[in-house]
């Protein structure tokens, strides 16, 4: 998993939390906390930080991931390379489904290693997108809160439906529907 990741979401847990938790997380996670955007990291860190959290705050982790994806979204968008096709994208549907046709794919170019995960799109009319999300790492409510996120930075309402499609939790469906 990119570093960017992991450094997003400490500055989130110092910005919602205070150093002093995002501090006690680390140690107790055992985690030094040092991380550079663009290194690699395994994302089980991630998941040791984010149930750490959820002990330090009473929150759960599913609760915690979708808050970690609504926040990052905005600056994610905002590190993409400025001549890409994405600056195109005038609504929700048209960058999700950029996401899998050309970040994933950029990814994989630069980070041979990278094991981004994967959209399998089912089906879509002008109000609702269905697709499949699989990823071994199993942080789908992390994806909900990018989905919250993009419907947000486009200033649109979607309603959205996850269902997990496996007991392990690497595949979940989407169903998204704009709303009004």
């Amino acid at each position: 998993m990119k570093g960017i990741i992991f450094t997003e979401f400490m500055d989130l847990v110092e910005q919602k939390f205070g150093l002093e938790t995002l501090d006690n997380v680390l140690l107790e996670a055992g985690d030094s906390g040092v991380y550079t955007a663009v290194g690699s990291y395994d994302h089980r860190n991630l998941v040791k930080l984010i149930v750490q959290l959820s002990k330090t705050t009473g929150i759960s982790p599913e609760d915690l991931q979708r808050v970690f994806g609504q926040s990052v979204f905005s600056n994610l968008y905002n590190s993409l390379p400025s001549n890409n096709s994405l600056q195109g994208c005038k609504t929700s549907f048209q960058f999700i489904r950029l996401v899998e046709d050309y970040i994933h794919i950029e990814v994989k170019k630069l980070y041979s290693e990278a094991n981004p995960p994967r959209f399998d799109f089912i089906s879509e009319t002008e109000g609702e997108l269905v697709f499949d999300y699989h990823s071994a790492r199993c942080m789908s409510h992390v994806c909900l809160g990018l989905l919250e996120g993009c419907a947000d930075f486009f200033n649109e309402q979607l309603a959205i439906e996850m269902s997990c499609m496996n007991d392990g939790g690497n595949q979940v469906r989407f169903k998204v529907n704009v709303v009004g």
